[in-house]
């Protein structure tokens, strides 16, 4: 009853043989005047020569949604070429698809040529022969195949993300009954999930993301290959799962994105610590507090920092080997902390290719904790003056805030940032440790003793 009233309301049916259900702009409710200028100007200028144009993907989506969409992809029937010859501020990138970026000022629309289908391999032509185009697993490695428009809404990822707007005539074209989904928070995947998952492992986790970010549910059909073909993630390019992982993280729902992550068992092979994290309640509070830090900045469009953001997915499991190797193998504090961290980014590396720049952020905010304990003599004077001090910081509060070291701490370097100099000095601890002695070295046995300048 329900799907028959939306399709009433709508005036849509179920598109057959490629035929698409068009609404009007009386009944979809986007307004082309808060879209992208950029956008709108490509679509009029691929138009005015002849060509069929549509904004598509999570575009449309978040606008029927009445949300502000964060970028804007437009499809159309234009090969890369002829879209390069049509704009002047524009270049032709990727090797599996390829695609063109249009620049206007600091926006950029990807606009892409519609996909088709590609053709089964024959065996007699070496260059398009299967083994080329996909690996052992169905993965697809080459996707350079240009088709119909209705083809190239079936060879997209979820229903949702294959409504496209025609903003010349203010119409959204639907060939796979996603405004239907849409409606009712279904997040379902085009065609058979596990051929799909295998062409792009990376869709499962795309799947956990957008459903998270909407608050949608999986479809029954979209969710259950999941957790058996988790490890494909493995044969992933360690450079993309990256990327994939800032995506999740950055996505405003980064708590409900690891939750769900974790619920698909998709971390195992990409973040295999957050079961530890997540086991362990002082760790699941400090994870908790820091993702929901991370929404909040999202979401407020502030700045976020992938450097923090995975110093704190991976503190706890420093701590862990921090106490196993001063217990285990007799380290001194300072050594046994410099080996943990170096075994907990290296460990991360080998799965997410971490760039340097971000590991080198995360060596400083860590190696700045114990620092923070530290609050006699001109330790703290030198602190407050080093450039990363406000990163260590805000990391040092989750760890109060968390449980993990006194309030009292982060309270009083809150006060101390903006004391005057004589405050300061006012503010510091006595250090409690007595001085260390000084070590006497023995000399060997045989050493020559010392000339005095005295003739014998």
């Amino acid at each position: 009853m329900i799907q028959k009233l939306i399709r009433r309301i709508f005036n849509k049916k179920k598109p057959a043989g490629g035929k698409a259900a068009i609404i009007p702009s009386r009944k979809h409710g986007i307004n082309r005047d808060h879209m992208s200028h950029c956008a709108l100007n490509v679509c009029k200028e691929l138009r005015a020569r002849g060509f069929a144009v549509f904004v598509v993907g999570g575009a449309v989506r978040d606008l029927l949604l009445g949300k502000e969409p964060k970028d804007y992809d437009v499809a159309t029937d234009a090969t890369p070429e002829q879209v390069r010859d049509v704009f002047r501020r524009s270049r032709i990138i990727g090797r599996r698809f390829r695609i063109v970026h249009v620049m206007c000022g600091r926006e950029i629309v990807e606009v892409t040529t519609f996909r088709g289908q590609a053709a089964p391999a024959t065996g007699d032509d070496e260059e398009e022969s299967e083994d080329q185009r996909t690996n052992d697993h169905g993965r697809l490695l080459r996707d350079n195949v240009f088709g119909s428009h209705f083809e190239d809404a079936a060879r997209r990822d979820f229903t949702v993300n294959a409504l496209y707007y025609d903003p010349d005539k203010q119409e959204v074209w639907d060939y796979l009954e996603g405004m239907q989904d849409l409606k009712q928070g279904v997040l379902r995947i085009i065609g058979d999930a596990e051929t799909r998952y295998r062409e792009d492992p990376v869709r499962m986790l795309r799947a956990v993301r957008l459903a998270a970010k909407l608050n949608f549910k999986l479809d029954p059909a979209t969710k259950k290959p999941i957790r058996a073909l988790e490890g494909l993630l493995r044969d992933v390019p360690k450079s993309r799962l990256f990327d994939e992982m800032l995506k999740l993280f950055h996505s405003g729902h980064a708590l409900e994105s690891a939750q769900r992550m974790r619920e698909e068992g998709l971390h195992h092979g990409v973040l295999p610590l957050l079961d530890v994290i997540l086991e362990q309640p002082m760790g699941k509070r400090f994870l908790t507090l820091a993702l929901q830090s991370t929404d909040e900045r999202v979401n407020a469009d502030k700045p976020v920092s992938p450097a923090f953001l995975f110093a704190s997915l991976m503190w706890h499991e420093v701590l862990t080997l921090w106490k196993k190797y001063q217990e285990e193998q007799d380290m001194r504090p300072l050594p046994a902390f410099g080996e943990a961290m170096e075994d907990v980014i290296q460990t991360q590396v080998d799965n997410l290719a971490i760039p340097r720049r971000y590991t080198a952020g995360m060596r400083e905010i860590w190696s700045m904790q114990p620092r923070f304990l530290q609050r006699a003599g001109s330790r703290p004077f030198r602190l407050v003056e080093n450039p990363k001090f406000r990163a260590g910081f805000d990391f040092l509060l989750l760890r109060c805030a968390s449980g993990e070291l006194d309030k009292e701490v982060g309270q009083w370097w809150e006060r101390f940032q903006v004391a005057s100099d004589r405050e300061r000095e006012q503010m510091l601890v006595k250090d409690e440790a007595p001085p260390r002695k000084r070590r006497r070295r023995k000399k060997p046995a045989n050493a020559r003793p010392a000339a005095t300048g005295v003739e014998d």
